[in-house]
């Protein structure tokens, strides 16, 4: 019998083990029922492909969740809502499940198991085909032959600007890119933003040039991890003392039906397992998806649990000189909606579907040295003739920062709205790397650009 017939005989076998459990039923009912002997990883994915097809849905939180049999079509289910992201059939149903009002979500608090039962070198979140993907993806043709850090360090500047930017714009930050890089490179904050915004950016930067500077150093330690936490959190906490310290009293998470542990001695105890399980990973990818799913749920800190955790990802790939991960373009939204999946559910699925877009979008970015030349960006061709004529206008009339993001933004109104920031942010980038050998192509002469420059660099 072929593995394909197999599959297909165990599906239809949990189909009919789930005809006895009208109301549902967890994972261990239905394996018992079912009376098939495949491991309970396996069963885990007969019914993720039950619940793709669309046959099975999962309702309920970790601990109380139940695999249903959906006996009628859902004629008035919602559409699946369009994402700039492509998710999966899973992410969708961790989606639908997070659609239900927070206040009306099973509740749900810290479960030690979740942590507990991930084996280094033997589970992977991330499946074989993705590692071996983004390793091709992330590559940069210097590999282990040159010190850590190396290519992190070739691209420092831009990696700075666009970090600390996107890291704190999925907090709710409202400086623009430009901003930003006025910001680090000048000294100059944004007149109309707040001093904890400006702080937040600030924070980020040194943050960065730590992990880059000390690249062959620093690891998934406790001190990399403080004093990650330290520098990122750096005057935003009421308690000066706060930064780069383990808490020991109870936080909540907004619009989260889950609530992390408040028991001082499990903090401390699942903080080392936590560091004790990514430093064995043995794929710096897997290692980065690693810490951003368990750091933020643990919540060891106060605050910036989740800043702490983008700017970790980047420790292995630094290390291993693959392309850093930045964060452009990835929806708030999605990003949050992926933790909400892990905080209350314990399923990454999501989360890892931003990731592995996050990824990709990074390698496009910074690997301008490929093993094989990637297609053209399909926005970047679609919006090129509004590009075109918006850098001409910028350069040719002078216009100083703060005009240029005026104009940018109105124009990204008419926009649909699906590719307005996307826009704004391929306009910014395109201006901070403007240069004496590129200007030509958008039709302004020597003069106006030296023009422009003088306004630009104010």
């Amino acid at each position: 019998m072929g593995k394909q017939q197999t599959i297909l005989d165990d599906l239809r076998t949990i189909t009919e083990a789930l005809k006895q459990f009208p109301d549902g039923a967890a994972i261990d009912d239905i394996r018992r029922t079912s009376s098939l002997t495949i491991s309970l990883r396996s069963f885990q994915r007969r019914l993720e492909k039950l619940m793709a097809d669309g046959i099975v849905e999962l309702t309920g939180a970790t601990h109380t969740a139940k695999y249903i049999l959906k006996t009628k079509p859902e004629t008035n289910k919602a559409p699946e809502k369009e994402t700039v992201i492509p998710l999966s059939a899973t992410s969708h149903e961790i989606l639908n499940i997070l659609s239900v009002p927070f206040e009306k979500r099973n509740k749900t608090s810290y479960n030690r198991q979740f942590l507990d039962a991930y084996r280094p070198g033997v589970d992977f979140y991330l499946s074989a085909e993705e590692r071996i993907e983004l390793a091709k993806e992330s590559a940069t043709l210097l590999g282990t032959d040159q010190p850590a850090g190396t290519y992190a360090k070739n691209i420092l500047q831009r990696l700075l600007i666009d970090l600390s930017w996107n890291s704190s714009r999925l907090e709710g930050n409202t400086y623009s890119l430009l901003d930003t890089e006025r910001l680090l490179s000048q000294g100059e904050p944004a007149a109309n933003k707040s001093a904890m915004e400006t702080q937040m950016i600030l924070n980020h930067k040194q943050a960065i040039e730590f992990m880059v500077a000390g690249a062959g150093e620093i690891d998934f330690n406790r001190y990399t991890i403080t004093n990650l936490h330290a520098m990122l959190a750096t005057d935003l906490l009421p308690d000066p003392a706060a930064p780069g310290r383990l808490r020991s009293f109870p936080v909540g998470i907004k619009k989260s039906a889950y609530t992390p542990t408040a028991i001082p001695q499990l903090i401390e105890e699942m903080f080392g397992v936590m560091l004790d399980k990514v430093i064995q990973i043995p794929d710096p990818h897997e290692q980065a998806f690693f810490i951003m799913v368990h750091l933020p749920y643990l919540q060891p800190f106060e605050d910036v649990n989740k800043r702490v955790s983008r700017l970790a990802a980047n420790i292995s790939l630094n290390k291993h000189n693959l392309v850093p991960l930045s964060f452009i373009g990835v929806p708030d939204d999605l990003y949050t909606q992926g933790l909400l999946g892990v905080y209350e559910l314990n399923r990454m699925e999501l989360l890892k579907d931003v990731f592995l877009w996050a990824c990709r979008r990074s390698a496009d970015r910074y690997a301008s040295i490929r093993q094989t030349i990637g297609e053209p960006d399909p926005f970047r061709i679609k919006y090129r003739p509004l590009l075109q004529s918006m850098m001409t206008e910028i350069v040719s009339q002078g216009l100083d920062r703060s005009m240029a993001e005026i104009v940018i933004k109105g124009q990204a109104l008419h926009l649909p709205a699906a590719d307005s920031d996307r826009f704004i942010e391929l306009v910014e980038t395109e201006l901070l790397n403007l240069h004496d050998g590129n200007f030509a192509r958008y039709r302004v002469t020597p003069g106006q650009f030296e023009q422009w420059k003088k306004v630009w660099n104010k």
